[in-house]
């Protein structure tokens, strides 16, 4: 039922009852997400955040301690909303819900909110890792790398039937075939906890200029470079609407360098990886472009449980949007303009020189 209609937003109030929240308003927001619905708690300051799925396969008591433990992990950034409290499982929220600080701000414009949303992602990769025991429930693989690869892989399989033009489809492969020689490099870089969800649409800008990370369902233990590849890939900022931009290859050279700068030396050591994990994180976005289109026509699961990518999930101007933007993505055009960035990058992100030549060209 949709959180719109009046009958489910009043089973959401009652479940609200023995909470802070209990006399306050609920207020839909509009639906942006594939992952969550989100309603104002009138005018305390606090949303509900409502999961649709859950986009790490898990079923939802499980879920929604993972992403619970998300938001407590980077709390100490101070760029991640607070989180006030957990609401349990109940017939009105199958998966639960969290109560999180509402951030008012505008959405990132790009390039200039680049070295913002750089400072930020910094402030969450240069917290303490913790030892390996006490990194649970949040992922923390071996290797992310090859765990990264496996999850891509996995995603894949759906590019047969996704309806690609060969071209594509072949440049999309032979960028895997780079990545799989990747793995077998015996060093890797640095962990840290890092948001895996980090595209633009993702940050709010407040009045100060500062950038705020909100959306932190996926966090986990691994590696920098995939939050610094997701913040400035094509495919993260052409995503949303809002923040809409397509960066020349000087431009995401310069956000590295922000980055590089606030993680001082640990950042400069990580620079010769900043291209193999910006081809992974590319090649994971497409992949499941692949999979949404394969997948997402499906009717919704007859109970609430995993991961599901049903459009019945989201309003029709939600699902447009998806579609447009799964299509591109997964086009030759596309697809051709990713490798061309790859190969401009090499020299640039090799030396550190902060140059590189590859234009703008918007695809649309």
């Amino acid at each position: 039922m949709p959180l719109t209609q009046p009958d489910a937003l009043l089973a959401i109030q009652a479940s609200l009852a023995d909470t802070s929240w209990a006399d306050e308003p609920l207020l839909p927001m509009e639906d942006s997400g594939l992952a969550h619905a989100h309603l104002r708690l009138g005018e305390s300051g606090w949303l509900l955040r409502i999961p649709k799925q859950s986009q790490m396969g898990l079923e939802p008591k499980a879920h929604l301690t993972y992403e619970s433990t998300c938001f407590a992990r980077a709390a100490p950034s101070g760029v991640t909303p607070t989180m006030a409290e957990s609401l349990p499982l109940c017939p009105a929220l199958p998966r639960g819900a969290l109560v999180v600080k509402a951030i008012e701000g505008r959405s990132a414009s790009l390039p200039g909110d680049l070295p913002a949303l750089m400072r930020s992602l910094a402030a969450i990769h240069r917290l303490p890792l913790p030892a390996s025991a006490e990194c649970v429930p949040l992922l923390a693989p071996r290797d992310p790398l090859v765990s990264m690869y496996r999850e891509v892989l996995d995603q894949a399989q759906y590019l047969a039937d996704a309806d690609l033009e060969p071209e594509a489809e072949q440049g999309i492969r032979h960028e895997l075939a780079q990545f799989s020689a990747s793995i077998e490099t015996p060093q890797r870089p640095a962990k840290r906890l890092i948001t895996f969800d980090a595209h633009p649409g993702n940050f709010l800008i407040d009045v100060d200029g500062k950038a705020w990370m909100v959306d932190l369902e996926k966090a986990r233990y691994s590696y920098p470079g995939f939050d610094l590849a997701h913040a400035t890939l094509y495919t993260s900022t052409t995503w949303d609407i809002n923040s809409h931009a397509v960066l020349d290859s000087d431009a995401i050279v310069a956000a590295y360098a922000a980055w590089e700068r606030e993680m001082g030396c640990t950042g400069r050591d990580q620079r010769h990886w900043h291209l193999p994990l910006r081809r992974a994180m590319w090649l994971w976005s497409v992949t499941w472009c692949a999979k949404w289109q394969v997948t997402s026509g499906a009717p919704p699961l007859s109970e609430a449980r995993g991961q599901e990518w049903s459009r019945q999930h989201n309003s029709e101007a939600l699902n447009a949007h998806v579609q447009d933007r799964v299509a591109h993505y997964l086009s030759p055009p596309v697809v051709r303009r990713m490798g061309e960035e790859f190969q401009s990058l090499v020299a640039a992100f090799a030396d550190g020189s902060g140059t590189a030549t590859q234009r703008s060209d918007d695809l649309e």
